[in-house]
């Protein structure tokens, strides 16, 4: 970090988590993620294959949308949106204006065509249901948030949606819903403009992925984002790690979670640390991203061992391949370390798919991480189970609280000297090449 930045990181040993409930309007959880694509139908095809979530929406030029075509996947409360642009020319063919048919009218053609030039695939937008997108658009921009789009109703005035600018070329989107049924819920599938899929209903898709546990960030500097953020969302810190926490001798990172009242909304970011023997891999990232973006998203299973052994089957047919495992070292004390949580058969398991298992005093945290899933050295999938941390609503009904298990510094590192050891091999072939 330069020297002008006060930003001061404790450590995760010295880090107290406490909980001010400090959020500056209502956050009740993530929404979706959407991806910006140059091609979202085989984009989305290849997410559905490789996670197992099913086609439930689209709006395309099937729908009446001449701006953008757009396909929803879903598992569990877990929604990807994939969205790629059609040519201008289209609309102004029908003498309408460019985003007149747009189910997401915030996107623009030219910048959605930039994103992918500089980034490749990548998260566009980070959207959480918000109470009201309006107020919490409001609250933001007052408080110091950058203004990305302005509130706009959907449909018959049934939902409102809203941008600000969170880091790089993402987003954070609000999004909140005016007509409800009888339990609170609205009716639509995902938002107004989209329609069922039908078609995809009849061949079904389920690895046990439920939602989003987290979305990373990887920025220049930790500091500033993190002040940014807090400022208009009143989020808290909920974990920090520093480079002596899971960096290795040659390279490091900093990192902070920030996270809302529940804890279920969790928004962690990553900067470089530099003078070390290699780059780090944040700064690998930002290089090949062309600036800050969304490093990684952690997908919650309910079960670890089906999601990854369905996820494994598909890994070199179309699906997703696997960062290395960590040595046989790493799982000769996991049963000192989860023996108490994880059965004899668990564990082995957990050794023969790769999984990290890490705990802290509140749950036990088990998670994968996939290789990049595109051309470049950037974002990647994590799959997480969290175990522990039961409580009750007032309606007797049992639920998991936020973050149980926390982020683990074991795992951590070990995700970080898995990632650096994928990188050598990368560089192999370029070293050779040099020297030829």
């Amino acid at each position: 970090m330069g020297k002008d930045n006060e930003f001061k990181l404790q450590g995760f040993s010295s880090f107290v988590r406490t909980n001010p409930k400090s959020d500056r309007f209502t956050v009740k959880r993530f929404h979706h993620i959407e991806f910006w694509c140059a091609d979202a139908t085989n984009t989305a095809r290849r997410f559905s294959w490789g996670l197992g979530m099913q086609f439930v929406a689209k709006s395309d030029l099937s729908t009446g949308n001449m701006t953008h075509a757009s396909y929803l996947l879903r598992s569990g409360e877990l929604d990807f949106l994939f969205t790629a642009p059609y040519s201008p020319s289209i609309a102004q063919s029908q003498n309408l204006s460019p985003n007149s048919t747009a189910s997401i009218p915030t996107l623009d053609h030219s910048a959605c065509r930039a994103f992918s030039a500089s980034h490749g695939l990548g998260v566009r937008a980070i959207a959480i249901e918000v109470e009201d997108a309006e107020i919490a658009f409001t609250t933001s921009v007052s408080n110091g948030a950058l203004p990305s789009s302005p509130p706009v109703r959907l449909g018959d005035n049934d939902a409102t949606l809203a941008e600000v600018k969170l880091y790089g070329d993402v987003v954070l989107r609000y999004v909140s819903f005016s007509n409800k049924n009888d339990d609170g819920n609205h009716d639509f599938l995902f938002l107004p403009g989209f329609e069922k899929i039908e078609d995809a209903l009849s061949y079904p898709l389920d690895f046990g992925i439920r939602r989003l546990d987290h979305a990373v960030g990887n920025v220049p500097q930790l500091g500033p984002a993190v002040s940014y953020l807090k400022s208009f969302t009143g989020f808290h810190e909920f974990a920090e790690f520093t480079a002596e926490d899971v960096g290795t001798t040659e390279s490091g990172l900093n990192s902070v979670v920030l996270a809302n009242n529940d804890e279920m909304v969790l928004l962690p970011m990553n900067e470089p640390v530099f003078g070390t023997k290699r780059k780090s891999q944040i700064q690998t990232y930002l290089e090949h991203n062309e600036g800050a973006g969304v490093q990684h998203l952690a997908l919650m299973s309910e079960d670890i061992f089906k999601t990854l052994r369905e996820m494994r089957k598909r890994s070199f047919v179309g699906g997703f391949e696997f960062m290395p495992s960590p040595p046989p070292t790493y799982y000769k004390n996991l049963k000192n370390r989860a023996g108490d949580v994880l059965s004899d058969e668990q564990i082995k398991e957990c050794e023969e798919l790769g999984i990290l298992v890490d705990r802290d005093d509140q749950g036990t945290l088990l998670q994968i991480f996939t290789k990049p899933v595109g051309d470049r050295p950037t974002i990647f999938i994590e799959i997480i189970q969290r175990v522990g941390c039961m409580l009750k609503d007032e309606n007797g009904k049992q639920y998991q609280k936020g973050g149980c298990g926390g982020f683990g510094k074991g795992n951590f590192s070990e995700l970080f000297k898995s990632i650096e050891e994928y990188e050598k091999t990368l560089e192999a072939k370029i070293v050779d090449s040099a020297g030829a």
